[in-house]
């Protein structure tokens, strides 16, 4: 395993994350406030609570869960597709680094931003709502395990994508309509038998309902069930990245 590429390619993304600051972490925080704002006082006020919990605090894993998706896939996504623009990945490529170790390099430092992220966001929401963690190891563990499983995803989305529109097709027209629709604003069983259904076959309903139950000890659906479709799908990802190592599919520009 060679550390120092793996170090390197680490501190070349966090070095642009500090780089970018207003960008990176102080427009997802403002954007979360305006959601407590809207959602939380205006919307609050006719919910007063969702299984036993009130409303603004009900909404608090719900956002996130939507920044860090968003986020993850932003950050790794972005942190592969600009080498190939701009024709540096030929560096990586040439160099005598294994897959395994420029993977672990770009996704290692977009789930550390991602993670700090939700921490600072979580925070955030501290001073709107009082908060209550009861299994604060497993919502850490989840933090950490969706942010690591759509950061691979957003990597594998960074490599496809051979422009800027094509790099913002999938978060902006598929995983935020899902997110939205996967129970950050309310729970499904608000929802008519019908819907309740149809909305099993959201994968972020799963992500989404552990997150809240890592909070307030209830979910929606089976809390190892979301953890067998959350490792199904990291699996998926570390599968795909190994492939486009192993062919070269759109590595070279």
């Amino acid at each position: 395993m060679n550390l120092y590429a793996i170090r390197a390619i680490y501190k070349f993304e966090m070095a642009r994350t500090f780089r970018t600051l207003l960008q990176s972490v102080v427009s997802p925080v403002v954007s979360t406030s305006l959601y407590f704002v809207v959602f939380g006082a205006a919307i609050g006020t006719r919910i007063t609570d969702v299984d036993g919990v009130p409303y603004g605090a009900f909404i608090v894993p719900g956002l996130v869960m939507l920044s860090l998706l968003t986020q993850s896939i932003s950050n790794a996504s972005f942190g592969i597709f600009f080498p190939k623009f701009t024709g540096t990945i030929y560096e990586v490529l040439s160099a005598p680094v294994s897959w395994l170790e420029v993977v672990i390099g770009y996704v290692g430092a977009a789930a550390t931003k991602s993670v700090g992220l939700g921490l600072i966001i979580l925070a955030t929401s501290s001073l709107f709502v009082p908060l209550q963690i009861e299994h604060p190891f497993w919502m850490l563990a989840f933090l950490l395990l969706t942010a690591i499983t759509f950061c691979l995803f957003g990597f594998v989305l960074g490599i496809w994508a051979e422009n800027f529109e094509k790099l913002q097709l999938v978060p902006f027209l598929i995983v935020t309509p899902l997110v939205f629709l996967g129970g950050s604003f309310y729970s499904i069983e608000m929802l008519p038998p019908f819907w309740q259904t149809a909305s099993l076959f959201n994968p972020v309903v799963y992500l989404i309902s552990a997150f809240r139950w890592s909070f307030y000890g209830s979910s929606d659906v089976s809390v190892s069930l979301s953890v067998a479709m959350t490792l199904i799908f990291l699996s998926a990802c570390l599968l795909a990245v190994r492939w486009i190592f192993k062919t070269g599919y759109h590595l070279r520009t």
